[in-house]
């Protein structure tokens, strides 16, 4: 007869259902996405999922922590190892959203950033798309200015030393580089649509090219169509986007 273990079938037992609940976590979380760019959900049942699964993901981490407590008292391998997989697989899965929410915390509930806030480019290509949807084509004004220059003081135009018809076929080339839709052209103004890459929204942009004394200046506006807040990205993707404008026209 082979002794009994110690702890009887209740680390494995534990250890089982952390795993479980790990499985669930990553489920729920990685298919919320998915699910709304393919529309078999709405935006509030993908955020619905999204947080069941962190609950789902908290309760992994929960109870392979107990599981790794109770497996090395009764000095029980295998539900230590599986209690410690659930409980790093849980805490890997919770990390992309603390860090969203804590950057949500760090930036202003504001959704529409501008180089000139002043004289934002205006979307025309755009505006019926913008009309379908909740946040409003026009550039809200002063009480966003406000808060993206407190928030993003290094949001600014950018002067390329160039013709304004070089620094247009650049621009133009580097809206492809980044992967955005090129929507319409007009003289002054390349309209375009970003999709995020998880929950695919689409955000626009708008890149005004205007002729200065050092060359060109070129002024960027990027407004999500949803959502009161950003959380950073419209001002993330303006830096970038400027950065790598300026890079591809250096010599």
């Amino acid at each position: 007869m082979h002794p009994a273990r110690r702890g009887g079938r209740w680390p494995a037992v534990s250890a089982l259902l952390a795993l479980i609940l790990l499985g669930l976590a990553a489920l729920l979380m990685g298919a919320a996405g998915p699910a709304y760019r393919l529309e078999w959900l709405g935006l509030s049942g993908a955020f619905g999922m999204l947080r069941y699964g962190s609950y789902a993901a908290f309760a992994a981490v929960g109870l392979g922590l107990i599981t790794l407590v109770m497996a090395a008292f009764c000095r029980r391998l295998r539900p230590a190892m599986a209690g410690g997989l659930a409980l790093v697989g849980a805490v890997a899965l919770l990390v992309v959203p603390l860090m969203h929410l804590q950057q949500a915390r760090a930036v202003p509930p504001i959704h529409d950033i501008t180089t000139d806030t002043e004289d934002p480019p205006a979307f025309t290509a755009l505006v019926e798309a913008r009309e379908a949807a909740p946040n409003a084509v026009e550039y809200p004004g002063e009480s966003f200015a406000r808060q993206q220059r407190e928030a993003y003081p290094d949001i600014e135009p950018l002067e390329l030393p160039i013709s304004l018809d070089d620094a247009f076929e650049a621009a133009v080339a580097e809206v492809h580089a980044s992967g955005w839709e090129l929507v319409g052209v007009s003289d002054d103004v390349i309209e375009a649509v970003a999709v995020t890459t998880w929950f695919g929204f689409r955000d626009d942009v708008a890149i005004r090219l205007r002729e200065s004394e050092s060359g060109t200046r070129v002024d960027m506006r990027s407004a999500s169509r949803i959502g009161r807040s950003d959380v950073g990205a419209n001002a993330a993707r303006i830096r970038a986007y400027l950065a790598a404008l300026e890079a591809r026209v250096q010599p």
